[in-house]
């Protein structure tokens, strides 16, 4: 059995549709009141008919049926089809969501490029967590577990000083758009060191997001980490303490312009 992330592990199973029998105008004015969607499948009862999209009602009568505008000839995906196959279908048809029929032709889903990317970032966590899980074991000799959690920011003790505010543009993009992967948290009794990822935590903040998904890695018993001792030194207790430089100070910009001299 492939280890590969399938179809119906990502895809969205509430799936928003119209008939075929609506009108442009309906169609229209659902994409406009609807957050994020530029088209529908069409389906008859559980059966996908065809896809409509915001430039197939361009210049078209209000008054027209969907079924008169809508494409039917158009590309499905399997539930226990590959993500990374799904995402070459989307890649080289140029559209950005794929309705996902089950073995009888029934609508079960739909899946859409943000999905794909979703599937790609979750699954880097686990490698990067257990690196980091050998490493405590090694240096520490202690046995450690992970646990996903919720986390608070408030409560989380930073083990960097500074972040760039040009990466947090992209970090709040992914945020708003559900992508941002967990963060990495080490539960050292009791208190929580941020070891990866202090651009979004501190996007979040910004957003006012209190509260974030994070991958726990728990020492079965309190150590002195290097990490927590640099930190106190360095005078990190919370989020608040962490500097945010603006792009011009950023160490690879500075480079580039002594390259440019």
């Amino acid at each position: 059995m492939s280890g590969r992330p399938k179809v119906n592990e990502y895809m969205t199973r509430e799936v928003q549709t119209v008939s075929p029998t609506d009108t442009v105008a309906d169609v229209a004015r659902r994409i406009k009141e609807s957050e994020g969607h530029n088209g529908f499948p069409v389906s008859e009862g559980r059966k996908v008919e065809g896809f409509v999209t915001a430039s197939d009602l361009l210049l078209v009568d209000d008054d027209a049926p969907i079924f008169t505008v809508m494409t039917e000839d158009i590309i499905v995906a399997h539930p226990n089809m590959d993500v990374i196959d799904a995402a070459r279908v989307i890649l080289r048809s140029g559209i950005q969501k794929l309705p996902v029929v089950d073995d009888a032709d029934n609508l079960v889903g739909i899946i859409s490029n943000t999905d794909v990317v979703r599937s790609q970032i979750e699954r880097a966590t686990p490698e990067k967590v257990g690196k980091l899980m050998r490493t405590l074991e090694q240096i520490h000799e202690v046995s450690v577990h992970e646990e996903n959690r919720t986390v608070r920011l408030s409560a989380l003790t930073p083990t960097q000083g500074r972040v760039y505010a040009d990466e947090l543009e992209g970090r709040q993009y992914e945020l708003e758009r559900g992508l941002a992967e967990p963060l990495v948290v080490i539960d050292n009794g009791g208190e929580l060191l941020l070891a990866d990822g202090h651009h979004r935590v501190m996007a979040a903040s910004q957003l006012g997001i209190e509260e974030m998904e994070a991958s726990v890695i728990v020492l079965d018993e309190a150590v002195d980490l290097g990490m927590q001792k640099t930190a106190e030194k360095e005078g990190l207790f919370s989020i608040d303490d962490i500097e945010i430089l603006d792009y011009g100070r950023h160490p690879l910009v500075e480079t580039t312009r002594r390259l440019q001299r």
